[in-house]
């Protein structure tokens, strides 16, 4: 039996705790490994029954200030063909954009000072793991790490295995053109604005795709990242639904939901930044003058509901009502699942994955 939680700390447990890390094998204080350019460096290759339990590493990376999207987190379970697990690194622990700042979740975080600290506490079992990371920047990095897992006997059969990717499209293809011009006086929607709310999406296939996995799992979570840089309709990159599509689902999805800041669980175009254990909002870089310009990152996870699936899961998101906004997106979508798994789509090169000046929005 795998054990964990609060309720769970006073019983007995059958197992080994065990422990890799970047400690100095010299004996003396540099505990890190330094990466070159290009450089894989493996994390630890594991063999025999465990579960990862805690994941936490640092970077110091001079003169990159990119390196949470240059650098490549990758995992494999038991021997698994390709990665079960490949995100930058940034992305991975939370946040997206390249940004990293103090936030907290229960299976994410990124701590003091200033967010440097990373860390994941979503149990990972396997019979063997390996864990890799590469860098990409054009600097070399000191990268340190603890990799805490448990050795045990053997695992039950139904525990999956934990699977992340990483996405982005920039920017989705939206339709939308030129600012609303409502009417306040008159209490009427402008014409960009009804014709955005009342176009209809009646087959999400345009929708942004957050995951798309094969096998029998569940689906608990994602952190999603958008940059807004053009003015389209009401600014307000929210207004589009989730649609998570099960099983073979081809119209309508088994959960369809109301609105982004609804399936992240907010309200109403929100503007602050906060954070819970299942769902907050990181970043937020509006201003009073344009209040949905720039970067916007927001997690959810299903940890007490997750999505369960069969044969297959669509995850999906509009961008914009019936996808009319044309933004940057990102995400990480976190799973567990059987193994083998389908192939992820190729990861972006480096010069694809950085994020969008900070000024490079049109007005």
């Amino acid at each position: 039996m795998i054990l964990g939680g609060l309720a769970n700390l006073a019983r007995q447990r059958q197992a080994l705790r065990r422990r890799a890390s970047s400690w100095d094998r010299n004996g003396g204080n540099f505990d890190f490994l330094l990466i070159s350019p290009g450089q894989a460096v493996t994390l630890c290759d594991i063999d025999g029954a465990g579960v990862v339990r805690h994941i936490w590493c640092t970077i110091a990376a001079p003169g990159n200030a990119h390196y949470p999207r240059t650098t490549v987190l990758r995992m494999w379970w038991d021997g698994a063909a390709s990665p079960c697990v490949e995100a930058p690194i940034g992305d991975f622990f939370g946040i997206g954009h390249g940004i990293v700042k103090n936030f907290w979740s229960l299976p994410l975080s990124m701590s003091p000072q200033d967010g440097l600290g990373f860390n994941c506490f979503f149990p990972m079992p396997f019979q063997r793991a390996r864990m890799e990371v590469t860098n990409e920047g054009q600097t070399a990095m000191m990268f340190y790490y603890y990799v805490d897992y448990e050795e045990h006997d053997g695992l039950d059969p139904d525990l999956l295995r934990f699977h992340a990717q990483w996405r982005r499209e920039n920017p989705t293809q939206g339709w939308g053109e030129g600012r609303f011009d409502d009417d306040p006086e008159q209490g009427r929607l402008g014409e960009q604005r009804l014709k955005a709310w009342t176009t209809p999406n009646l087959d999400g296939k345009e929708n942004y795709v957050i995951l798309e996995a094969k096998g029998r799992g569940h689906y608990v979570g994602c952190n999603l990242n958008v940059d807004v840089f053009a003015r389209q309709t009401d600014d307000w990159y929210g207004e589009g639904d989730d649609m998570i599509f099960i099983d073979g689902d081809v119209w309508p999805p088994t959960l369809h939901g109301t609105g982004s800041e609804d399936y992240f669980n907010t309200a109403f175009c929100p503007r602050q930044e906060f954070c819970t254990p299942y769902h907050g909002i990181t970043v937020y870089s509006g201003t009073e003058e344009w209040p949905w310009r720039g970067k916007n990152s927001l997690y959810r996870f299903h940890i007490e509901d997750p999505i369960m699936f069969q044969k297959s899961i669509r995850v999906t998101i509009e961008h914009g009502h019936a996808n009319d906004m044309s933004n940057d997106y990102s995400s990480t979508a976190y799973w567990y699942q059987t193994e083998p798994h389908a192939p992820f789509p190729p990861l972006l090169p480096v010069e694809q994955r950085l994020p969008r000046p900070d000024g490079e929005a049109i007005s």
